[in-house]
């Protein structure tokens, strides 16, 4: 069972100052992410316009977005062709039923399951123990959280923040390994593990990176392979994935493959590139019996509304969360929630309750790196901006934080109130009267002087 994480407002302020003030922390965080901001220059390079194959992408996913009830009715009816199923889940809990309804039937003692943050979303796992079902990670870095009883810290990399020697000492308690194996080592360590798991279970559940529309097919994506072993060797294979995964054509790949890969991991392409279109056909001698697909939704069709419908866009390359100053000081878990960074940011108030995560959206500094490095060019900075608004307007903020708001708002539009009283009557105004505002940020202190007293000592009184 996962540690489950704190999502109040309270549990995501103490949870982030504590993460701030964690100099090893930032240490392991910002020596992984440099290793990833090394590589990602050099990932680009295969690209001879890569503003313009953003750009692509970006509008590829506006168009299957806007037509997102036919691409996924294309997709259903070319899967069925082939022998799959397809089964619509409209909340978290609708899926979770299906999925324990399938293992019930198959009489399933374990499952397998390589990484997949829809699954994370629905918390299967969690569900399955409570059911009596063993469901086993067998991406590395999920294994790692697994048996560290955490969720995933980042949406690519699960244990960035643990070191090999964090690692290590985990396998030592968990697995009663020997205290100094090297990388390596450790890595061979849990693949003879989990290698015995794939000829076990009886169900392995996938994701999918993206679901291909005029073939029927899903693709993903990994580089350890386990995501194949998942899907090849139970007899049922189960798909958890987003809605908003659909692209229009197989030929679409040739741009979202080497995108997604380059700004998640730097590389030019993963080690392992797969398309499923169903499960095992006549004649063919590997491959699950049966293939379902369970399309959630989750509070997604809500994003479409169209201030909000970009955030669909998303491929989960985890970039902006990588280059997010907020991210790299907090963390993955402060944020309390399935995906963190500005994406979760964004997002996470859409999909469940805009004034119990409202907080997400002002864990910004809104610098626009975020939006600046997205793989596919989404406004992340300007959405972070409509949650705020968002909130405010639905009446989620106090009576205190809207009195000082129309207090500084009429202030800015009258010289007189402006130049009224010294700068530093104004910074005590503000720095103990309004005392939210230093809670969580360094005191303001406004200048000696009026901008009219400096243009009149600089230009004379004309």
């Amino acid at each position: 069972m996962k540690k489950r994480q704190e999502h109040s407002v309270d549990g995501f302020f103490r949870n982030s100052a504590e993460k701030a003030k964690d100099l090893q922390h930032r240490h392991t965080i910002n020596f992984n992410i440099g290793r990833y901001n090394a590589v990602v220059p050099q990932g680009k390079k295969q690209f001879s316009d890569v503003e313009r194959v953003r750009e692509k992408a970006k509008n590829l996913k506006w168009q299957a977005i806007e037509k997102l009830d036919r691409y996924l009715l294309q997709f259903e009816e070319n899967l069925v062709k082939r022998g799959g199923r397809v089964i619509w889940a409209e909340t978290a809990e609708d899926a979770q039923e299906v999925i324990l309804e399938i293992c019930r039937e198959k009489k399933c003692r374990s499952v397998v399951k390589s990484k997949s943050m829809a699954t994370e979303e629905i918390h299967l796992n969690d569900v399955l123990q409570q059911a009596g079902i063993e469901s086993v990670e067998t991406d590395l870095g999920e294994y790692i959280q697994q048996l560290d009883g955490e969720a995933p810290y980042h949406i690519v990399t699960p244990a960035m923040h643990k070191s090999k020697e964090d690692v290590a000492r985990l396998f030592t308690e968990k697995l009663g390994t020997a205290p100094d194996l090297t990388p390596e080592q450790l890595t061979l360590v849990a693949r003879n593990n989990l290698r015995k798991k794939y000829t076990q279970a009886e169900v392995g559940v996938t994701g999918a990176n993206f679901l291909i529309a005029d073939t029927g097919s899903i693709a993903i994506t990994e580089n350890e392979g386990n995501a194949r072993l998942s899907c090849a060797w139970p007899k049922t294979h189960i798909v958890v994935v987003g809605i908003e995964k659909v692209i229009p054509s197989i030929q679409d790949l040739e741009i979202f493959w080497p995108l997604l890969a380059t700004y998640g991991t730097g590389q030019k392409m993963t080690v392992y590139n797969s398309l499923i279109s169903g499960p095992r056909q006549p004649g063919e001698t590997d491959g699950p019996q049966e293939m379902i697909v369970i399309l959630l939704d989750n509070g997604r069709t809500e994003l479409l509304q169209p201030r909000t419908r970009e955030s669909l866009y998303c491929i989960r390359c985890g970039a902006c969360l990588n280059a997010c100053p907020v991210y790299k000081n907090i963390g993955g878990h402060a944020y309390g929630t399935t995906y963190s960074g500005p994406i979760g940011s964004v997002i996470t108030p859409q999909l469940k309750d805009m004034e119990e995560w409202k907080h997400l959206s002002y864990a910004s500094s809104l610098c626009g790196n975020c939006t600046e490095v997205c793989a596919v060019k989404i406004n992340l900075h300007e959405l972070l901006l409509h949650n705020r608004y968002e909130a405010v307007a639905s009446g989620y903020s106090s009576l205190s934080e809207r009195l000082a708001w129309k207090a500084w708002r009429m202030a800015s539009l009258n010289r007189r109130l402006m130049n009224a009283g010294n700068g530093a009557i104004k910074s005590w105004v503000v720095n103990h009267l309004f005392k939210g505002w230093t809670h969580h940020r360094a005191g303001l202190e406004f200048s000696k002087k009026t901008f009219n007293e400096r243009w009149k000592e600089k230009r004379g009184s004309n």
